[in-house]
Order: structure tokens, then C-alpha cells, then sequence
């Protein structure tokens, strides 16, 4: 491999469509991208990292190596997408259990707003 040859392992560029937009990633090149952010995310639960955007430098010092795998097996888009979703989720139960302490019960069922049918 000499030194500006691409990445023996890294996935072909996606293929644009007659119309100009990219075609998107087929089973195999979605659940390779689903297993990158698994273990991109296992890493940091494992050093106790939650927001890897904020917390950048130390995302990347302790998974590194990981995040790597995440940029070269996904696109830059789900990468933010999945990054943001991780510290959303995180708030929501970090929310949901200061409510339970407070002594906050879930609404009745049917007495919140409506909620739209599937297929809508």
C-alpha cells in the first residue's frame, strides 16, 4: 500500500442515482454501520463519555480507534445524527428519572395527545 492509496477495507464511494442524488446503503452497508456505532458507543460507555461532540479531545483519546470505524463505515450524516441522538437520549432518562424520584406517575393511557395512526 503505497501512501495515497485508499484503505484496503474502506467501503466504495455510494453510487449516484440518474437524478443526481446518492443511492442509499444497502442491508450489509447499513448493519456494518450499526455494528461500527455499537462499538464506537461501547467504547464510550466504557470511559464514561455521553456527549462525544462536546467532549471531543476525549472521545477521541480513548476511542479513537473506534470513531474511525464509525467515519469509514457510515455516512458523515448518520454519524452526527447518531452521536446527537446519544446525548438526547441520555437527557430523556436522566429526565424520566428525576421526574420517578419527584413521585411523577405516567399518564392514563388515552389521556395524553392523540396520537397519529400508523401509515399517516
Amino acid at each position: 500500500m503505497n501512501l495515497f492509496s485508499p484503505p484496503p477495507t474502506s467501503p466504495p464511494p455510494p453510487k449516484a442515482s440518474p437524478d443526481g442524488a446518492f443511492e442509499a446503503p444497502n442491508r450489509s452497508a447499513r448493519s456494518a454501520c450499526w455494528t461500527a456505532r455499537d462499538a464506537f458507543f461501547a467504547c464510550l460507555d466504557a470511559h464514561g463519555v455521553v456527549d462525544s461532540i462536546t467532549n471531543k479531545e476525549e472521545a477521541e483519546r480513548c476511542c479513537g480507534a473506534e470513531e474511525k470505524g464509525l467515519r469509514r463505515d457510515c455516512a458523515s450524516s448518520w454519524v452526527t445524527y447518531f452521536k446527537q441522538r446519544r446525548v438526547m437520549e441520555f437527557k430523556r432518562k436522566q429526565t424520566l428519572e428525576k421526574l420517578a424520584a419527584e413521585g411523577a406517575r405516567p399518564m392514563p393511557e388515552g389521556m395524553g395527545p392523540p396520537r397519529l395512526e400508523s401509515g399517516r
